[in-house]
């Protein structure tokens, strides 16, 4: 009876804290908003490397693990890929560090699906920790009117011809507050169940 009561006791544990982690998750995405402005402090060790490994655990198609990524906190090469696109990229200036999202393209098919749905575990995994974050699109976007930010950032970071640059996240201590997300406003018409 001992044994039937324990296994029960797990299950319910477990029930207890899939809750608790449903409600933290829920409430971890209404929080989480894109951040420009960073505390000029730096990032604990530990928290970079506790995100870097969020990203090696993210889901890939196939197990590929089609990405890679390149951890920038050079303050000269953050204000170099700051320059990568005309507009949307400043703000990677004063940002503490920034994680760089390649991928793969002859490992996976869905490369660009891996690297999208890494880029989400990071910045999800930056706002538990409490920190801010912001994407910067590089792949398929200009430097200039003569190339473009993935050649511009590639060649900034020697990063080989065969990766794909899919995105930069600057990372840190918010130095803004945004208000979480109004569960009375959102695009509920986007949603449709069974049929469009």
């Amino acid at each position: 009876m001992l044994q039937v009561q324990g296994v029960s006791d797990y299950f319910y544990d477990k029930y207890l804290l899939g809750r608790y982690f449903m409600d933290s998750l829920f409430e971890l995405i209404r929080h989480r908003r894109s951040t420009r402005k960073f505390v000029q402090s730096a990032v604990e060790p530990e928290k970079i490397d506790t995100l870097t490994k969020t990203a090696l655990m993210a889901p890939t198609s196939k197990n590929s693990k089609s990405w890679q990524f390149v951890v920038v906190d050079d303050a000269g090469l953050l204000l170099e890929l700051s320059q990568c696109r005309s507009q949307g990229s400043a703000f990677l200036a004063n940002a503490p560090f920034a994680i760089v999202v390649l991928a793969d393209p002859a490992q996976s098919e869905a490369w660009l699906e891996d690297a999208a749905i890494v880029s989400a575990f990071i910045q999800l995994q930056a706002e538990a920790l409490g920190l801010g974050s912001c994407w910067v699109q590089v792949a398929r976007r200009p430097h200039d009117e003569t190339q473009l930010a993935e050649q511009y950032t590639r060649c900034v970071l020697s990063i080989p011809e065969t990766l794909s640059v899919v995105n930069i996240i600057a990372i840190g201590y918010k130095d803004e507050e945004r208000r979480p997300y109004d569960l009375e406003r959102l695009a509920y018409e986007k949603i449709h169940y069974n049929k469009f």
